[in-house]
C-alpha cells in the first residue's frame, strides 16, 4: 500500500492533474524568424529566370541557400525560443474532471463516420442509360444532318472520321453518301463510348447533390464537349472544323439529359461500409451481428426491470 502510494507521488508530481493551474507568468514559444520568407522570395527568383534569364535564377539559388543556412542556425544546435507573458485574467478555468460515460456509435450506425456515397447504382443501369442517352444523341444527330446537309448519312460519316482520318478530307458530297465501312465504324464506336459514358455516369450521378440527372446532364456534357472540341482541334483539324459544336453540344445535352434520367430511375444499392470486415467478406460464424444491435441476453442483463 505504502509502496504503490510513493511510486504514484512523482507521477502526479510530474505530469499533474486535469484539475491543476499553472502558477508561471511565462511560456516559452519559438522565436519568430524571416528566414522562410527569405527562401520563398530566392524560390521565386529561381522560377522566374527559367523564362527570363538564367543570371535570376543563379540569384536566386544564391539567395535560397543562405536563407536555409540562416533558418538552420535557427534550430540547431539549439533552437531559438521567446518567453510570451501569460495574462491571469484571460487564463482558463479550471478543469472538472467527469466520471460519466457516452455511448459510443459504431462506424455506420446512424450513417457514423460514413463516407459517401452512401448508395450507388448498379453496372446495369449505365449500361442501359448509356444505351438510351446514345439512341437520343445519334437522333438528334441524324435531325441536325436532314436539316442543315438534307442527309442523315452526314453526321454518321463525321463521327466515323475519329477512327477513319480520311472521312475528314471527304467532300461534302461523299459525306452526303452511304459508306458502308463508316457506317460500322460509327456505329460501334458510338455504342462502345455511349455504354463506357453510362457506366461512369452511374458512379458519379450518387455524387451529386439534389436533382442529379439535371447537374450531370448540363454541367457533364458541357464539360467532355469542350475537351472533344480542344481535342479534335489539334488532332484532326479538317474534321474539327466540319462539326456543327451548337448542334454536338444539343446532341451531348440529350445523352446526358436522358441517360442521367434512367440512370437515376433506377434502384439504389446500399454500400457495405457499414459491416464489419468479416460480414464484409461474408463470413459466418457465431456472434457476428451488424453494428448497433445487442443480442437478447445482454439487453435483458443491463435491464434491471427485466429480471423476475
Amino acid at each position: 500500500m505504502s509502496s504503490a502510494g510513493k511510486a504514484a507521488a512523482p507521477e502526479a508530481g510530474l505530469y499533474g492533474r486535469p484539475d491543476d493551474r499553472t502558477t508561471r507568468t511565462k511560456i516559452e514559444m519559438p522565436a519568430p524568424s524571416s528566414w522562410p520568407m527569405v527562401i520563398a522570395f530566392g524560390i521565386a527568383f529561381i522560377l522566374a529566370g527559367f523564362v527570363t534569364s538564367w543570371a535570376l535564377s543563379g540569384i536566386g539559388v544564391v539567395i535560397a541557400l543562405r536563407a536555409a543556412v540562416g533558418w538552420w542556425r535557427e534550430v540547431i544546435p539549439y533552437e531559438e525560443c521567446e518567453e510570451i507573458a501569460i495574462d491571469p485574467d484571460r487564463r482558463p478555468s479550471r478543469i472538472e474532471p467527469e466520471t460519466r460515460t457516452v455511448m459510443r456509435l459504431q462506424v455506420g450506425e446512424a450513417h457514423h463516420r460514413a463516407a459517401l456515397p452512401l448508395r450507388f447504382h448498379p453496372y446495369t443501369a449505365g449500361v442501359k442509360g448509356g444505351i438510351v442517352g446514345g439512341f437520343v444523341m445519334a437522333a438528334l444527330a441524324c435531325l441536325y444532318g436532314l436539316i442543315a446537309q438534307h442527309s442523315i448519312w452526314y453526321p454518321i460519316n463525321l463521327l466515323a472520321g475519329v477512327v477513319m482520318p480520311e472521312m475528314g478530307r471527304a467532300s461534302v458530297e461523299q459525306l452526303r453518301a452511304f459508306n458502308g465501312v463508316a457506317f460500322l465504324a460509327a456505329l460501334a464506336g458510338h455504342a462502345v463510348i455511349s455504354i463506357l459514358m453510362g457506366i461512369i455516369y452511374a458512379a458519379i450521378l450518387p455524387m451529386f447533390p439534389k436533382h442529379a440527372p439535371i447537374w450531370a446532364g448540363i454541367l457533364m456534357p458541357l464539360f467532355w464537349s469542350g475537351i472533344i472540341a480542344t481535342t479534335l482541334d489539334v488532332i484532326n483539324p479538317a474534321l474539327n472544323a466540319r462539326i456543327s459544336w451548337p448542334w454536338f453540344i444539343v446532341s451531348q445535352l440529350g445523352f446526358g439529359l436522358f441517360g442521367g434520367y434512367v440512370i437515376a430511375r433506377s434502384a439504389n444499392i446500399d454500400t457495405l461500409q457499414s459491416l464489419s470486415f468479416a460480414s464484409r467478406a461474408f463470413v459466418h460464424a457465431p456472434g457476428l451481428r451488424p453494428p448497433g444491435q445487442q443480442r437478447a441476453g445482454e439487453h435483458q442483463e443491463e435491464n434491471p426491470d427485466n429480471r423476475q
